[in-house]
């Protein structure tokens, strides 16, 4: 077994998306300075980030100074222009795959980087879209637990349906069960994802990537961790569990972020377009806040009825556009409203009292920080699982409203329908106002208690790494046969 007196190793490699690194960036911050007394005898734990030079700066911003940092160069290929290195910098939807092929083919640095290091690591925490990163670690004897960014229901959900396609259907938005899911978890196809409901195609594009970049190496990890927390999705462990061979966990210790908050290790949010002062002269709860993310494409003609939806609405908002594009067309001169192109400090201006409710794409790491504030959301997916969290949110968990829209739905959802939205989620008046707020507060204080001294999240944690200080110098799995790792 390993001696108390040496160091063990994490390695942390992941697919470079901004929210990720965040994510990522967070736990670090944990495993390494978060104090576990009753295991003084095992090795202190020092925490590698992997990641790329386009990347570097902005995770060294946010690391600790007990966090290392290594850099691989980005591979190129084509037509993916040079420097771009995270899907947030993807100038094209039609150029995320080319991204995620040309992560693939960081595959012999990373075997080189990890046959550099003087000793095994403990073990690789990679993106699940980093395949590749499983045989590497395998062939290393070194256990490589995935993340995918995604909550357990979801998860669940795709994998399910990618292993059972569902019932074919003429009735849209009809409702089905999916398979080894609690029986009330049921979607509608129009809520699967592009590459779940391609699954079956083996000439579709996404489905050759899945087949033969991913294959197996999700399934094939030790285990699983999960940016949620038992309360929201506790239900869905043992589903997802099944997939994985035998042993493998799913880890839910979210919201990360709020953990690194409460540890300490997270600086205040930078505001350069002065967003809290803003906030600062607004009632409570009477702003709304619209973010639909990094990656989706909202057309003009969208932002325009959006625009109008939201003056219409007569609510003081604040919405992050990311568009290039788009001039706002003219509206009442009179209404209270900002929009900003630049950074927003998005879970400060949740956390904020002038904050009434978050018109989201429903992203999981936007959920969690707006559930983790207690704001309630209007759920607009667009994209991947995002239809998925919004049944999650608005279904099931009842902390927010939907809107009508489905997966590849063409059109634009016209002002009458977001102002209607839009005073759906604000008016905290109505019975299902005050039923989605109530809601919204029993999240908000399940994910402080998750990441607090003997929390769900905290405890779950805490095992993880236990567990992986067990396995080191012990039995692992490693190309389908058993292994030893030594010192």
């Amino acid at each position: 077994m390993v001696s108390s007196a040496r160091t063990t190793r994490l390695l942390v490699l992941l697919q470079i998306t901004l929210f990720v690194v965040s994510i990522i960036v967070a736990t670090c911050s944990r495993c390494s300075t978060s104090p576990r007394p009753s295991r003084r005898t095992t090795p202190p734990l020092r925490v590698t980030l992997v990641t790329t030079p386009g990347n570097a700066s902005f995770a060294q911003s946010r690391l600790p100074h007990s966090v290392d940092l290594v850099s691989l160069p980005f591979p190129s290929l084509p037509p993916l222009p040079a420097g771009v290195e995270s899907t947030d910098a993807v100038p094209s939807p039609s150029l995320h795959l080319t991204f995620l092929h040309a992560t693939s083919l960081l595959r012999d640095p990373f075997a080189a980087f990890l046959a550099s290091l003087p000793s095994r690591p403990l073990a690789l925490v990679s993106d699940f879209f980093l395949g590749f990163t499983r045989r590497v670690a395998a062939d290393a004897g070194v256990p490589r637990v995935v993340f995918n960014g995604m909550s357990c229901f979801a998860s669940a959900i795709c994998k399910s349906l990618s292993a059972s396609p569902p019932p074919p259907t003429t009735v849209p938005g009809a409702l089905f069960h999916v398979p080894g899911m609690p029986d009330h978890v049921q979607v509608a196809v129009e809520e699967l994802p592009y590459g779940v409901a391609k699954r079956a195609d083996p000439d579709n594009p996404v489905t050759r990537f899945f087949a033969e970049v991913i294959g197996d190496s999700d399934v094939r990890s030790w285990g699983v961790l999960v940016n949620s927390l038992a309360a929201l999705d506790g239900d869905y462990v043992p589903a997802l569990e099944s997939f994985y061979g035998p042993g493998a966990r799913a880890w839910l210790v979210g919201p990360m972020f709020l953990a690194a908050a409460t540890a300490g290790e997270l600086d205040g949010e930078q505001d350069p377009e002065g967003c809290l002062a803003w906030l600062d002269d607004q009632a409570a709860g009477s702003v709304i806040y619209l973010s639909f993310g990094t990656q989706a494409h909202v057309a003009d003609a969208q932002l325009d009825e959006i625009l109008h939806g939201l003056v219409q609405s007569g609510h003081p908002f604040l919405w992050a556009v990311r568009s290039d594009t788009w001039s706002p067309p003219p509206v009442d001169a009179t209404h209270n409203g900002l929009v900003v192109r630049g950074w927003v400090p998005q879970r400060s201006v949740l956390a904020h009292a002038a904050m009434g409710g978050f018109v989201s794409h429903c992203g999981w790491n936007s959920v969690m920080e707006s559930l983790a504030a207690g704001k309630p959301l209007l759920a607009w997916p667009m994209i991947a699982e995002q239809h998925l969290n919004a049944r999650h949110l608005a279904n099931v968990l009842g902390v927010g409203v939907r809107m009508d829209v489905r997966e590849g739905m063409e059109g634009v959802v016209g002002r009458d329908e977001v102002e209607k939205k839009v005073r759906e989620l604000m008016d905290a008046d109505s019975k299902e106002g005050k039923r989605i707020r109530e809601k919204a507060a029993w999240a908000q204080q399940e994910a402080k208690s998750a990441v607090s001294a003997g929390g769900s999240s905290t405890l779950a944690l805490d095992n993880l790494l236990e567990e992986l200080q067990k396995s080191y110098g012990d039995h692992v799995v490693a190309n389908g046969a058993v292994c030893t790792l030594k010192d």
